[in-house]
């Protein structure tokens, strides 16, 4: 269990499993990421109302697409392994495909057959392997660990319940707070937990006050169920939600531990919101979001109440979406 908040002569520190050290981390993988582009829009504060200030924390320019590549490096960089593998629905194989590339490393990503199109020439194009799964009939996970049996060399890597996957996320919680201090909280989606949980850590070893709110799909709401319920909560099958990155089972072990103490609360997202979301950051902010990157600010269209006169940072975590989806969202048909 992750333990919070530990003080040693002064300085913040934080005891992550596997002795991850989160600051070695940052260090690690200082100059070998992109930087998130912050971007604040009058236009989509005067769409979205309610006195709202928002910055965009745009992780659609990041390698390969999305937030993922953090915690993909971070883990790469952490494994001793000749070969990886993992379970993913697109964003995290493609990244880990890029990382495995640039460490030397073989890589193998097992995918829900109904993925994104772009998501699985992206991880083939990075130089992995994809294994394609129907998921009606045999989950993610129970694929994976067959690979990983038939492959004792192999190092399996979770997409999010990872010490060295939060700790490459919080990455992002350390620019998002060192280059915008003064903001009432910081919106993140949710699916395993991964991302959340990095920017949770981060917050709390720089020591900033601002709240963090997840953003997850009412059709995926075992997070904000966890939470409620004071466990972890396990869907039975993959839910059927427009954000494939929150077609996850349930949270993460190690993210449960941070999230339930962590999290300022986490709202649950209607799908008709997420698709508005989408058109409002084409339309206001010229930005090209997937569904799951939309999340964040379709929990501002969800409960504008909650954030009404806030200075909010919405994470727009990544834009890989296939073309024939994207222009059904934007022209309103989804």
């Amino acid at each position: 269990m992750a333990s919070r908040g530990c003080h040693t002569d002064g300085v913040v520190s934080l005891d992550l499993p596997g002795g991850v050290d989160v600051r070695r981390v940052w260090t690690a993988l200082d100059g070998r990421i992109a930087p998130t582009v912050l971007v604040a829009s009058e236009r989509l504060d005067r769409a979205l109302g309610h006195e709202l200030r928002v910055t965009l924390a745009l992780e659609v320019f990041q390698h390969t697409g999305s937030f993922k590549f953090r915690a993909a490096l971070a883990a790469a960089l952490g494994s001793h392994a000749p070969r990886l593998l993992t379970a993913s629905s697109g964003n995290f194989g493609a990244a880990l495909a890029l990382a495995a590339a640039r460490t030397g490393k073989q890589c193998t990503v097992v995918m829900p057959d109904r993925s994104a199109n772009v998501k699985i020439a992206a991880v083939r194009g990075y130089g992995a392997s994809v294994d394609l799964v129907d998921t009606e009939q045999k989950t993610r996970a129970a694929r994976l660990a067959e690979l990983a049996a038939a492959d004792p060399e192999a190092e399996s890597i979770s997409p999010y319940d990872d010490p060295r996957v939060v700790a490459g996320n919080s990455t992002l919680g350390r620019e998002i707070l060192e280059q915008v201090p003064a903001q009432d909280c910081v919106v993140v989606p949710v699916g395993g937990g991964g991302l959340a949980s990095g920017v949770v850590l981060a917050r709390d070893l720089l020591g900033a006050s601002c709240s963090v709110v997840g953003a997850e799909p009412v059709l995926a709401n075992d997070a904000a169920r966890s939470l409620r319920e004071g466990t972890v909560c396990v869907n039975d099958r993959e839910p059927p939600t427009l954000c494939d990155g929150a077609r996850t089972l349930s949270l993460g072990k190690l993210n449960y531990s941070i999230l339930s103490s962590g999290l300022a609360g986490i709202v649950e997202v209607e799908e008709q919101n997420i698709s508005r979301a989408v058109r409002m950051l084409f339309e206001a902010a010229n930005v090209k979001a997937e569904p799951t990157g939309a999340l964040a600010l379709a929990a501002l269209l969800q409960d504008p109440a909650r954030f009404a006169g806030k200075r909010a940072v919405c994470i727009v975590s990544g834009g890989n979406v296939d073309s024939a989806l994207y222009t059904r969202l934007i022209a309103g048909m989804v």
